[in-house]
């Protein structure tokens, strides 16, 4: 049986760190206000989140669109709806679906990966070898990745978003005949430029907070190689739980009011 004394104690540990964590991002935009940005860095993270992240999105956004347009194609076609399958699809990636899938997918690569590899820089010592050299960690390790992540998550977004479109069109015309002229017709009546805009902002909200909860549970590692492990998977889950809670708020914000799209 769980020890409830345990229990607690992790789950007070885990508030610490997440205010640490909110301390960080607070951190990391003053940083950006009055710093330079470490280019070279910069970059490489950009290289780790964008092209080595991209198949494995890709092909969860494809997947998605197809297994979305076999559930909705049959039951809008019993009601006469048929030229609205597009439409329907559209809204759903570009609101939803794109963007939260692909932020679960660089949670899972991307943010392990700024986690691990921060927490053992933490365990021996590498870190603490940064400020005897002068060097501010949160310049150097923290805002580089948080950059990436900011910039390259809308990328990957558009990216699943075109090939999620791409495999439900596949679907629509080869399982339900519904021509790729209807289809298109109908995304193009049903998408409205804010639902992109919308895409975007939570796609850059979303980056920024799997680099910084990342790069947090990294900093704040403690334990060796043990503590590495737990912290890893920690900033995996608290990712994910701050990507959907988000997630929530963003929508409701955006999309609260009572009109429709398809008039």
């Amino acid at each position: 049986m769980t020890n409830p004394t345990h229990t607690r104690r992790g789950l007070g540990i885990w508030f610490e760190r997440l205010v640490a964590a909110v301390l960080l991002g607070g951190q990391v935009f003053f940083h950006l206000l009055k710093t330079k940005i470490h280019r070279r860095n910069t970059l490489e993270q950009m290289s780790v989140v964008g092209p080595e992240s991209v198949t494995i999105a890709l092909i969860t956004a494809g997947f998605v669109g197809m297994v979305f347009t076999i559930q909705v194609a049959r039951e809008f076609i019993s009601f006469g709806a048929a030229s609205t399958v597009g439409g329907v699809l559209a809204l759903a990636l570009t609101r939803e679906l794109a963007p939260v899938l692909t932020a679960v997918v660089v949670a899972g690569r991307v943010g392990s990966a700024f986690a691990a590899e921060i927490g053992t820089m933490r365990v021996t010592e590498q870190i603490d070898a940064l400020y005897m050299l002068k060097t501010d960690p949160i310049d150097y390790l923290v805002v580089p990745r948080v950059l990436a992540c900011c910039l390259m998550l809308p990328v990957l977004n558009i990216l699943s978003l075109l090939t999620g479109m791409t495999g439900g069109l596949l679907i629509a015309n080869g399982l339900y005949d519904i021509s790729p002229y209807v289809f298109l017709t109908s995304v193009r009546n049903f998408l409205e430029l804010w639902d992109l805009v919308t895409s975007m902002i939570k796609s850059v909200a979303f980056g920024g907070l799997i680099a910084v909860i990342g790069c947090s549970w990294g900093l704040t590692t403690t334990g060796g190689a043990k503590g590495v492990g737990q912290s890893t998977t920690t900033a995996v889950v608290t990712s994910l739980l701050a990507v959907f809670v988000i997630n929530f708020f963003l929508s409701w914000v955006m999309f609260q009011g009572t009109g429709s799209s398809s008039f």
